[in-house]
């Protein structure tokens, strides 16, 4: 029988630590964890934002173009929805991908309920939305989408809603639809009809009380308050571009509740170079900031203090930040081609920011907008905090 010597022992203990992360029994929180989709490879890695390193790579999860996340409640797990309708699950303790199905065509991104047990799909191909356990990954809910004549829609801006309920808008129906699903095999349907034409992304507040819907066929939000929904929709900054011609639109603009703060909402505009500004009160306009080309994201720090914008191609090796008291760019800087996203850490410290174009991802300061490092990546587009596990809409 071999008997370490104590040195012996700790160096045979050090060697066997990787063997012991890979099968998920290493001691490690998953609080500063996070997910960057690397689009091109259809592989993810896993990454820790306190030393700023990668800990893992997960492969073979399908077309990730355009792809997005959510987490787990404990933060361990991560349900990644594919372009080509894949449902991957993995875990990042130990770097592995621990479910997949297929189940739709094509599939544009998903939520959590509240209480965790239930992961929705919406899908582009062939509609509607799926609705999955969240521990086996089996199919519990199939909501067909259709319009009034039974045509099927594409569905876009699904979120989570206190109460377990997800809520969804349908993009060539012009609907939204508020399901609970508190029992998934019969869910309880709640219609929306004639929000305003093409609504193609939203958004809820971090409250989980109102939803916006960006509209794609004409200028213009559709609003819903869920404490009253008697009330119906209300539309919002109607025809808020006044007959002035569209800029054509080489990327939609992506809506969440990114960009709140404590009294505005900066809301890309479609089609212009500019954000709008609106006040939480009242929802009405109370301003615009010229800024460098057409948003993408704007993506407000977890104080508020600042806003964070990308661009649209071919202008999209562009970051802005917007000061939030004065409504004015305080910083453009350019930090290379193809930046498609960006995250801060919970606390708002950093912000990681992918550079697709240069296959890697650079970590700012936010405070003095100094590059802190870089790491590689393959083509990296989405980057997603483990502090999303806790937030409503996320």
């Amino acid at each position: 029988m071999m008997r370490l010597s104590f040195p012996g022992f700790y160096i045979g203990l050090a060697l066997s630590l990787p063997s012991l992360f890979l099968h998920g029994c290493a001691s490690r929180g998953s609080g500063d964890l996070g997910v960057i989709i690397e689009r091109a490879s259809g592989s993810v890695l896993v990454v820790e934002t306190t030393d700023k390193t990668r800990l893992s790579r997960v492969e073979e999860l399908g077309d990730l173009s355009h792809a997005s996340l959510v987490y787990s409640r404990d933060a361990r797990f991560a349900f990644i929805f594919g372009r080509d309708g894949g449902l991957s699950k993995i875990d990042l303790l130990t770097g592995q991908r621990v479910g997949r199905v297929v189940q739709a065509g094509n599939s544009i991104g998903g939520a959590i309920s509240q209480d965790g047990r239930l992961v929705a799909v919406a899908n582009y191909e062939p509609g509607g939305v799926r609705i999955f356990n969240s521990e086996t990954l089996e199919m519990v809910a199939d909501i067909a989408a259709v319009d009034a004549g039974g045509h099927p829609s594409k569905v876009v801006g699904l979120a989570d809603v206190p109460g377990q309920r997800f809520i969804f808008s349908l993009f060539d129906a012009d609907e939204i639809w508020l399901v609970d699903v508190s029992t998934p095999a019969s869910p309880a349907i709640t219609r929306f009809k004639d929000v305003g034409r093409k609504p193609y992304d939203a958004l809820i507040s971090p409250d989980g009380r109102y939803y916006v819907a960006g509209l794609f066929g004409e200028d213009g939000f559709a609003l819903i308050d869920l404490w009253h929904r008697e009330k119906g929709v209300r539309r919002i900054l109607d025809h808020y571009g006044h007959g002035e011609p569209r800029l054509s639109v080489y990327k939609m603009p992506h809506l969440r509740g990114w960009a709140m703060t404590d009294s505005f909402l900066f809301l890309p505009a479609m089609g212009r170079h500019e954000l709008l500004v609106v006040d939480r009160k009242s929802w009405q306009e109370v301003g615009r900031i010229p800024v460098h080309s057409q948003p993408v994201f704007a993506m407000a720090q977890p104080d508020g203090r600042q806003v964070w914008v990308n661009f649209a191609h071919p202008d999209n090796n562009t970051l802005q930040v917007i000061d939030v008291p004065t409504l004015k760019v305080v910083k453009t800087m350019t930090p290379g081609p193809g930046i498609m996203h960006m995250e801060f850490t919970p606390r708002g410290e950093q912000v990681w920011v992918s550079v697709r174009d240069e296959e890697r991802i650079d970590v700012f300061d936010t405070s003095s907008f100094v590059r802190l490092t870089s790491l590689p990546a393959k083509s990296p587009s989405g980057i997603f905090m483990t502090s999303r596990a806790n937030r409503i809409g996320f």
